[in-house]
């Protein structure tokens, strides 16, 4: 029977209905010297997170491997480090190839099967982990290694459907979505044929999904979860879960959605910046203007409450396996991108392998591997990250710096971030032709040159794509 999780002043007990076929172990001990104060919202003005693809990350693909670059990602500025799914995978209608045309492995001659290793988001326990990548204890030292560096863990959960050899398929069908003829389906309107959807109008469905994720938090010490597609599972669910878990430890929530409800109160901390992202793309292939990120920025102020936060990126998993790397999308943009994912409100996140200049789409279903050769890129994240951990000007979170934006020549970003008496001034060329720009008078550091310069009317050159950041003195 599993055990009843005591949810202090909030919820009452939610007590197991059956016996489930879990992994039979104690409660953890979280070693000493494993200690990390709580999440915070100091944390979170200041931090940099990072998407760890495990399988990819690596040629062996292990937690193993990965923990031995934590104190690396410490270079960056890293203080949130996001696990893509690190549960098993269902071997029931494993995906071989994704799109409109996708196809199971077991399509393929047998001999070609194994190396198809299927969708991360296609769970067959939420309380064991797939053991492509290690073990239990493997993971409980990627956890420690973290937190002895400073940085929090987060999993990355998926509430809205498991894969098709979940238990619960066989002990209670009744927690997923049926058609007429009492058939599980897939979620309706996606090609997700890989996955069965969850019945949210159950609610012992719900209490048992709070229970497994309340054990990654209790018994294995993590610092809270990015919850996939998070917009497709009923508010009410976070409204009743998010509570709960919070009862027990000051959690980090970030949602794989865009809705401004599933911030309100205390439910998610971050939401992605999916439009944001898409814009950047635009800007990069001259397909929008700098009117449309004017316009962009004063549509977030509208939607969202001053105390949210939202992620900017440039890549992650899904934009690079399917949408093309930073380079394919982004071009001589790439970099000016980066940067404003940096500088503008919000938390920046990094992909793994764009520290080290990712240069072709990973595979979603099978093995492939990121090269770890150090170059500009890894370089400007440092700087970047750096900046972003101490300078109060970038700070994203609840509390953010203040943004202001200055009139400039065609073509020319150029905005100031201020706070507690720090100031930062962003000027990015948006197009493909050089132009010169007049800086405001004053004094500055050019972050990047670590020179001093003095700004006294001169107008400075600025090349195609270019940006600078100066700190004003």
């Amino acid at each position: 029977m599993k055990k009843i999780i005591l949810i202090f002043a909030v919820f009452i007990a939610f007590v197991a209905c059956k016996n489930e076929n879990k992994e039979t172990e104690t409660v953890t001990v979280i070693p000493e010297g494993n200690v990390l104060a709580p999440m915070s919202n100091d944390v979170m003005e200041t931090a940099v997170i990072y998407e760890a693809n495990i399988r990819q990350y690596s040629a062996e693909g292990t937690f193993t491997e990965f923990t031995k670059d934590i104190p690396q990602l410490k270079q960056l500025g890293v203080k949130v480090i996001w696990l893509m799914p690190v549960f098993p995978i269902s071997e029931t209608k494993r995906k071989a190839t994704g799109g409109a045309d996708s196809k199971f492995a077991s399509e393929f001659p047998e001999e070609e099967q194994a190396k198809y290793l299927g969708s991360y988001y296609a769970v067959t326990d939420f309380t064991k982990i797939n053991p492509e990548f290690g073990t239990k204890d493997d993971f409980r030292t990627l956890v420690k290694t973290a937190h002895d560096n400073g940085i929090y863990v987060i999993l990355d959960w998926v509430p809205n459907h498991t894969g098709w050899d979940h238990e619960w398929l066989k002990t209670n069908p009744e927690y997923y979505t049926q058609n007429d003829k009492g058939e599980v389906i897939h979620p309706e309107g996606t090609d997700w044929t890989d996955v069965a959807d969850l019945n949210y109008d159950n609610q012992e469905m719900r209490n048992e999904m709070i229970e497994d994720m309340s054990y990654w938090i209790t018994e294995e010490g993590v610092d809270g979860f990015r919850c996939d597609v998070a917009g497709s599972v009923p508010l009410d669910f976070w409204q009743q879960a998010v509570p709960a878990l919070r009862a027990q430890k000051d959690i980090f929530m970030l949602a794989e959605a865009w809705e401004p409800e599933l911030l309100k109160g205390d439910l998610f901390d971050m939401a992605y910046a999916w439009d944001g992202h898409h814009l950047m793309n635009a800007l990069a292939k001259g397909e929008k203007s700098l009117e449309d990120y004017n316009a962009y920025l004063e549509k977030i102020s509208k939607d969202y409450e001053a105390d949210d936060i939202l992620m900017n990126f440039v890549t992650n998993h899904d934009e690079n396996s399917w949408n093309g790397t930073i380079k394919e999308r982004m071009g001589d943009a790439a970099e000016l991108m980066t940067a404003l994912t940096f500088t503008m409100k919000g938390m920046p996140l990094i992909y793994s392998g764009q520290e080290y200049d990712l240069s072709h789409r990973l595979k979603f279903f099978e093995k492939d591997s990121i090269s770890h050769n150090k170059g500009r890129t890894f370089e400007i994240l440092e700087k970047l990250g750096k900046l972003k951990n101490t300078n109060p000007a970038l700070n994203g979170g609840k509390n953010p710096a203040s943004y202001t934006p200055l009139e400039s020549e065609k073509d020319i970003l150029m905005f100031e971030r201020s706070k507690d008496g720090n100031t930062i001034l962003f000027v990015g060329n948006f197009s493909e032709e050089s132009n010169k720009v007049l800086i405001p008078n004053g004094t500055y550091i050019d972050y990047l040159a670590d020179k001093k310069n003095e700004a006294n009317d001169d107008a400075v050159s600025i090349q195609a794509w270019d940006f600078k950041i100066l700190i004003k003195q």
